[in-house]
């Protein structure tokens, strides 16, 4: 899910096209900014799918299919069925449908964009951005951290499952601790050996840093930037009552 593929990541898009895009979705998607506007609803369901259309080109049929398939069912309740709901059912339904309906578009972009852009690329976008060095070294870390957690992650699970410590096996009672509790001492050495690697890569310095890593915007940035562009407009038409 986050291990970046270059060989195989389908519509090549800029970094700073992606972030754009995860913006959009945070505020329409996950905010709910203008939800009250009709044209702005449709909208922000066009882009919503965005991020499955993305992971189509990228041939991660399974991944897109799932979670478009999720996302639609759950829309459709969202729309169809919560209205007609009263009492507890309005009130479990109703909230396990806004909380996935909002975050599911963020978090599939998030590993549509942690699966398809490379540290290089990325660093490269933050510096055509003029981004703050304190942001960037962290961001970079991340980038890197939850594809070697993952690593770690099965690694464990494949010892655990070799002693017998798996669910409704001999050792299920210890199955927590000889699971969370190592993977949370890796977590806090990959942590600190992946900064000391961004740090040794020159990353702290003050002088300007080269990069061989080419980005740029192209036809498929324009088009992906207009359609979120839009978005922001069709906000703006309707708070002014232009639209509704």
């Amino acid at each position: 899910m986050f291990t970046a593929d270059i060989e195989n990541r389908g519509l090549v898009l800029d970094p700073r096209t992606k972030l754009a895009i995860m913006l959009t979705l945070v505020v329409f998607a996950l905010g709910g900014t203008g939800s009250d506007i009709q044209a702005v609803q449709i909208g922000t369901i066009i882009i919503s799918m965005l991020p499955i259309v993305l992971l189509f080109t990228a041939k991660q049929w399974k991944k897109a299919v799932l979670f478009g398939l999720l996302y639609a069912v759950l829309k459709a309740a969202e729309l169809l069925l919560i209205p007609n709901l009263t009492g507890a059912a309005l009130s479990i339904l109703g909230l396990c449908c806004m909380i996935f309906v909002r975050l599911m578009p963020s978090l599939i972009m998030g590993a549509y964009m942690l699966s398809s852009t490379t540290v290089s690329e990325f660093i490269a976008a933050m510096h055509r951005m003029h981004v703050p060095q304190q942001m960037t070294i962290p961001l970079s870390v991340m980038f890197r951290f939850f594809p070697t957690v993952l690593e770690e992650f099965a690694a464990i699970n494949t010892a655990m499952k070799m002693r017998d410590i798996r669910i409704g096996g001999k050792n299920a009672g210890k199955l927590f601790e000889y699971r969370l509790i190592p993977l949370m001492v890796c977590s806090v050495n990959i942590g600190s050996e992946l900064s000391a690697a961004a740090l040794t890569r020159g990353l702290g310095v003050s002088v300007k840093r080269t990069n061989i890593c080419k980005i740029g915007f192209h036809l498929q940035d324009t088009a992906v930037i207009f359609l979120a562009a839009s978005l922001y407009v069709l906000w703006v038409l309707g708070m002014i009552g232009v639209i509704k």
